[in-house]
């Protein structure tokens, strides 16, 4: 399944077109050419003769790379064209084109070529918001490039259109003029620079990663891909899907990697495309989780850039507290002129309690004790955040109100829609919040922090405080998140101190984080994998019957395979390996009808129902913690477990893959393999009894 469009990313610059190549984007469509938060191209379309072309296929060559293959419309249904066009596109600084056209005709053929251009340097929020711009706008001709700008006040954004044919350049575009004999061909290379200034100085155009006659990338992408996934471990299996969505996983890790300006070149995992193409805490944080055991380096650049990055004020504005984690942080012109609080913006409620389990669990796979001892200070101010900052009514939990009242987020879990949050009957409590997960979190973050303060921090007395506090958080928890009749736990508190009693996924992250009982594990267990939140494909955000559910609803009904994977994990810490494997055979399953990029999310619909998953409208494409579910349900399928020096391998494959290899996964201990035969029956419709774990 597809949705036609092609895009083609490096970083946070990316190029989304339709299957011609052309880019003709409106106000609220997500086509162009981005980087760094701004449209720098909203036109590219190419003509020959003034006829648009028919596309024939496409190439994927590579996450960085396309190729177009084109004819002159014919005016009927056969395509009977005298020349075809080829359009090579690769994303850099900008992109750069090869455009080639060959001439099948037998005689010479003089044809003009046109390329209309403009730009109208949306901010990615004006996109998504459909806002109007404030700036003016410039088109000139400087070199024989074509030069597109805006500004407003100081800020400048730039694009120069070159081509190395000799071209007519006017505001709108560029056309050629080419001679080709019978069957020979013409070829021209177009380059697309972006950059960024200060109205009223010089702007300064970088080389593009792709210069005119080299044909390769610089630094070589190629190249580093292939060390990229040369360095991951190998994945054998006689199941071809799970090897296909293996590969596509790691190939979209290494599209979305993103290196923020003060990482030294070090990369951490940008959100997903078109929408979230930067650093986000909470996204970061669970896909460098997803990815421990096949790529750590994520985690050690996600936890020093977000460190550098922790608030240290009270400010209104930004949602920011000291210690926090952010949330997001943009670059655009909403950002510059504080129409927007993303510079960067701290509302999330879960990214700080993360950011120690992932320091944690980071230690524990990868041995790097300098690393935890060099972020003790950013740990311990996550750590005072929970207990000074995060308790907005004083009762010993996370509770979330946004103080932005204007453009601030109002839902600061992960189910950060407006509808996400409610009680059985749909009813939508007030604010302050504290949902169930948020708790979970906080007692993992207290007991891992007791674990580093001992081991790392040579401070036995704050791990004794620490264990204390989880120790007394859970007994609480426990207690008042409970719904006794009908044994699960509500979904969150609200002000009063009542419980938002909605069935949700939310309890799979509550057996993630260990807060659960082991005397309620069984029954949290039975309502992850019954009718009403399990469809067959995945566990649905909210249980059917709920008052909100809709099973294309964002957070109300869909399946997020992000979240299903850390469900698998919980599961697994519990005990339940059938019942893990059961959601990773269906979230692989799904995974095939995605040519194995899973989507942000997907319908909840029940699986009978659908002889395949049914796509959810706008999600993103690829997705990071989407791309990482994989990774995990990898780990948790091969019982993978860090013990010290060791790796733990306790294999619970699904009978549908016959067998598993994962080679050379790297850790403390250097490289290890873990091999497993399908042995679980995931067919099976209850939970069994709970195998206790901590």
């Amino acid at each position: 399944m597809s949705d036609a469009l092609v895009k083609i990313l490096d970083g946070n610059t990316f190029v989304v077109s339709d299957p011609r190549g052309d880019i003709e984007a409106s106000s609220t469509d997500p086509t162009g050419l981005f980087s760094f938060d701004t449209r720098f191209l909203s036109k590219w379309v190419l003509t020959v003769n003034g006829e648009r072309l028919n596309a024939l296929s496409t190439d994927d060559l590579q996450y960085f790379e396309t190729r177009f293959f084109l004819v002159p419309g014919t005016g009927t249904v056969y395509v009977d064209a005298k020349q075809s066009v080829i359009r090579q596109r690769a994303v850099g600084d900008g992109f750069h084109e090869e455009l080639t056209i060959l001439n099948h005709d037998e005689g010479p053929v003089d044809l003009t070529v046109r390329i209309e251009a403009g730009s109208d340097f949306a901010d990615l929020f004006e996109v998504k918001d459909a806002l109007k711009k404030k700036g003016t706008y410039y088109a000139r001709e400087s070199d024989s490039r074509l030069l597109l700008g805006y500004e407003r006040e100081t800020f400048r954004r730039e694009t120069a259109i070159s081509a190395t044919a000799p071209a007519a350049i006017d505001e709108n575009g560029l056309t050629l003029t080419a001679h080709i004999e019978s069957q020979g061909e013409w070829t021209t290379d177009l380059d697309v620079v972006v950059s960024f200034g200060l109205a009223g100085q010089p702007v300064k155009l970088d080389r593009p990663k792709y210069g005119r006659q080299t044909k390769q990338a610089r630094p070589n992408m190629q190249r580093s891909l292939e060390r990229w996934i040369d360095d991951a471990p190998r994945l054998q299996s006689d199941w071809e899907p799970l090897k296909a969505t293996y590969e596509r996983s790691l190939v979209d890790l290494a599209a979305l990697r993103f290196s923020p300006l003060t990482a030294g070149g070090r990369s951490l995992p940008a959100a997903g495309l078109p929408w979230f193409m930067t650093m986000f805490g909470r996204d970061s944080i669970f896909t460098s989780l997803q990815a421990l055991p096949f790529a750590s380096e994520l985690a050690e650049t996600t936890l020093r850039v977000l460190g550098e990055r922790q608030g240290s004020r009270l400010d209104d504005f930004r949602d920011e507290d000291p210690g926090r984690i952010l949330h997001e942080q943009r670059f655009g012109e909403m950002t510059a002129f504080e129409e927007r609080p993303h510079s960067p913006y701290y509302g999330a409620a879960d990214a700080t309690p993360l950011y120690v389990v992932l320091l944690d669990e980071y230690e524990r796979w990868t041995g790097d004790r300098k690393l935890v001892r060099d972020l003790e200070p950013e740990a311990r101010a996550a750590l005072r955040w929970i207990d000074e900052y995060a308790d907005l009514m004083g009762n010993g939990y996370i509770w979330y109100q946004r103080r932005n009242e204007k453009t601030g987020l109002e839902n600061q879990c992960w189910k950060d829609s407006w509808d996400s949050i409610s009680y059985r009957d749909g009813r939508l409590p007030g604010f302050p919040r504290a949902t169930c997960e948020l708790q979970g979190y906080a007692y993992d973050a207290k007991m891992r922090g007791a674990r580093l303060a001992r081991l790392l921090w040579n401070d036995p007395a704050f791990a004794d405080r620490l264990e204390k506090e989880a120790a007394d958080l859970k007994r609480r928890f426990n207690r008042d998140y409970w719904v006794e009749d009908e044994e699960y736990y509500a979904l969150a508190l609200d002000t009063e101190g009542n419980q938002v009693d909605a069935l949700s996924s939310n309890i799979g992250h509550l057996l993630w984080s260990g807060i659960v009982d082991k005397s309620k594990a069984s029954a949290v267990a039975r309502h992850l994998m019954g009718r009403r939140l399990f469809c067959g494909w995945g566990v649905r955000t909210l249980a059917e019957g709920e008052g909100r559910y809709n099973p294309i609803g964002y957070h109300v009904g869909t399946v997020w395979p992000f979240d299903n994977s850390f469900i698998a994990w919980g599961l697994r810490r519990y005990g339940f390996k059938d019942e893990a494997a059961r959601i990773a055979a269906g979230i692989l399953d799904a995974a095939q009808f995605f040519d194995g990029r899973l989507p942000e999310a997907f319908g909840g619909y029940d699986r009978a129902l659908t002889k395949y998953p049914v796509e959810y409208p706008t999600s993103c494409s690829p997705q990071a913690w989407s791309t990482g579910a994989p990774l995990l349900l990898l780990r948790t399928m091969l019982g993978l477990e860090p013990l010290g020096d060791h790796l733990i391998v306790d294999p619970a494959l699904p009978s549908g893959i016959g067998h598993l290899e994962l080679l050379d996964i790297p850790g403390r201990w250097r490289r290890v393999d873990a091999f497993a035969r399908g042995r679980v029956d995931v067919k099976k419709k209850r939970p069994r009894g709970p195998g206790a774990a901590e």
